[in-house]
């Protein structure tokens, strides 16, 4: 599989990552339901025996638990992939979540990570979320200078090797960025998620800061495998139930578009998800796209993205279906 130069940094990844939000389990605010850890385990690898190398986290997923299946499913192997995992989200005892920007509590969390992970450094260190819940930063201990200039310390010390920011928009990349270079942006992107067309990416392309996506397949719902039934089947803390997305009058629209990414995808030999995914590697500013993988069968549905580019035609349809289903 080819590789892509992230940023302005030496990591060199491939267009799509394994994504591990959905295996840190359930009983968590933002759970995909409960999730087999050996299954877990099996598909890690099986994406990285596919060609991915590099792997995306987050300390918050399953309130730690994702890293820990992470740092199973790469102890031991002979060439480690790259491990990706962010910071600000924070929890108590009762799993209740808040945000928390201040150096003490990104320095506490780099060091739980670490151990969770069972690694020496993280290759690339990320600030979850600038704000929370809608809230104004104002309202979170801390402020993105103040974790930035954290994260610049960890990287000093080689805990971290590179400094990341998520759903951050332009202003906010350009107040981390007087602190410290940063090497990658991880925003929400898809055919259902284009807002960060208008100024995020931009920003982060003029500046040479790479873009990892995440939810290309907008949770699953452009997977192709995503039925009516499936959707009334989730688990009560599936957090996609509570999803505009996966809910009338926009569900109907939703799963109209899959039918056209499933003839394109025809075409290529590849799944609606593929395609879905390829069309956001197809955006320059992109360098890689984030996928999540339960089990080692949905590897083979999505490596294909890595491998297909999509032809002006292609867009063109794409294009047409998402208006006609908007009219």
């Amino acid at each position: 599989m080819n590789v892509r130069k992230l940023g302005q940094s030496d990591l060199k990844i491939t267009p799509i990552g394994i994504g591990a939000w959905a295996i840190g389990g359930g009983k968590w605010e933002f759970a995909w339901g409960a999730q087999d850890d050996a299954e877990s385990v099996v598909a890690i690898r099986a994406g990285l025996e596919r060609g991915i190398n590099w792997i995306d986290t987050a300390a918050v997923y399953g309130l730690g638990h994702s890293e820990e299946v992470v740092g199973r499913a790469v102890r031991g192997l002979n060439k480690r992939p790259y491990v990706f995992t962010k910071c600000s989200l924070v929890w108590d005892e009762s799993g209740t979540i808040s945000h928390n920007l201040q150096a003490a509590s990104v320095r506490k969390e780099a060091e739980a990570s670490l151990k969770r992970l069972g690694l020496d450094a993280i290759d690339l260190y990320q600030i979850h979320w600038p704000a929370w819940k809608g809230n104004p930063e104002s309202e979170s201990p801390g402020s993105i200078e103040e974790a930035v200039g954290e994260l610049a310390k960890l990287k000093a010390e080689g805990k971290i090797r590179n400094i990341g920011v998520s759903n951050f928009n332009a202003q906010q990349m350009a107040r981390a960025l007087k602190v410290a270079p940063i090497t990658s942006l991880q925003p929400p992107y898809s055919l259902l998620a284009t807002e960060v067309e208008d100024s995020t990416l931009p920003y982060a392309y003029y500046h040479h800061i790479g873009a990892i996506v995440y939810s290309p397949m907008a949770s699953g719902l452009l997977s192709g495998a995503m039925t009516r039934g499936r959707i009334a089947a989730m688990p009560e803390d599936d957090w996609r139930k509570r999803s505009e997305n996966f809910r009338e009058p926009a569900l109907t629209r939703n799963l109209h578009l899959v039918e056209t990414l499933r003839a394109i995808g025809q075409r290529y030999k590849v799944t609606p998800g593929a395609v879905a995914i390829a069309w956001t590697l197809r955006n320059p500013a992109v360098t890689g796209a984030i996928v999540g993988v339960r089990n080692a069968q949905q590897v083979d549905g999505v490596i294909g993205a890595a491998e297909i580019q999509l032809n002006s035609n292609d867009l063109l349809e794409i294009e047409q279906s998402m208006t006609l289903q908007a009219a």
